[in-house]
């Protein structure tokens, strides 16, 4: 992990923290995650706006999770926090945006092993990759988040060509600057994030797949995503096992990519088979 380090007040910070390193130390942090929709991008012009507020009603449960970290020095397990869903709160868009959505994911800082444990369409797989690894450049800039003085950095991001949290409707002039989903849907290459970590708690994790910078990471901004740390808790009386996943079938983030190309391709061939029926 390479950082661009712009100022030494890391080093004083880390010197003043009470961060107790006991024998069992873990920790938990929970998120709360939100992705902003521009219905306009997508078609909502000509809605109306009794209408998009149905759409994004019913979207709400695929861009408005809440999320937990438990970590310890080494690794860390993030996962979406089980929450009883309302019967038929999961419609058709919502089940195939399930398919996208991440499921736990494993990070060991030691191994810079990463795992993800991944259900799609009623199939098992467990993604194995190398820990993704951002350039970081810490800034001066300080903002308090809750009981914790946090720092900036900074990082640009290569964007998972499935990440559906940065999709978008092509615009009508080609844009080089985005990987094609689909004849109607992209997702840009590069992302910006900004990331307000604690040196309070050092440790290098942080939600999703962040992590490398001198603290925990309490707030994430990408692209149209925040996510955000609402609850820590550290040293918690009922300890739980940090451990990797190990059901599911072994694949590559590119194999995995390549099989869900392949679903949307039977699914759309489905589908346009269809509507070439109904209007002959």
């Amino acid at each position: 992990m390479v950082i661009r380090n712009k100022t030494p007040l890391i080093g004083l910070m880390l010197l003043l923290t009470t961060f107790s390193y006991a024998q069992n130390f873990q920790g938990k942090a929970y998120y709360f995650s939100k992705t902003a929709v521009d219905m306009d991008n997508w078609g909502g012009r000509q809605m109306s706006e009794d209408r998009k507020k149905q759409i994004a009603d019913r979207m709400r449960s695929m861009f408005e999770k809440t999320y937990v970290l438990t970590f310890d020095r080494e690794a860390s397990t993030y996962k979406e926090d089980e929450v009883l869903e309302a019967p038929g709160g999961q419609g058709g868009f919502g089940r195939w945006g399930s398919s996208f959505s991440a499921g736990m994911q494993y990070k060991n800082i030691k191994s810079q092993q990463y795992l993800q444990d991944q259900e799609f369409f009623g199939k098992q797989f467990l993604i194995s990759d190398s820990l993704p690894k951002l350039e970081w450049t810490l800034g001066t800039e300080t903002k308090q988040i809750g009981q914790y003085l946090c720092m900036k950095a900074t990082a640009t991001k290569i964007v998972d060509e499935f990440d559906w949290r940065s999709m978008r409707r092509k615009p009508r002039t080609k844009d080089t600057t985005a990987t094609s989903v689909s004849q109607d849907i992209e997702i840009p290459k590069q992302i910006e994030v900004t990331a307000w970590y604690t040196p309070q708690i050092p440790v290098s994790h942080g939600p999703n797949d962040f992590w490398g910078l001198p603290g925990l990471i309490l707030e994430v901004n990408t692209d149209k995503t925040i996510i955000l740390c609402s609850k820590i808790i550290m040293n918690p009386q009922e300890k739980v096992q940090i451990k990797a996943p190990e059901k599911g079938e072994i694949v590559s983030r590119k194999e995995y990519n390549e099989t869900v190309k392949k679903k949307m391709e039977e699914m759309r061939s489905m589908y346009g088979g269809r509507r070439n029926k109904r209007r002959n």
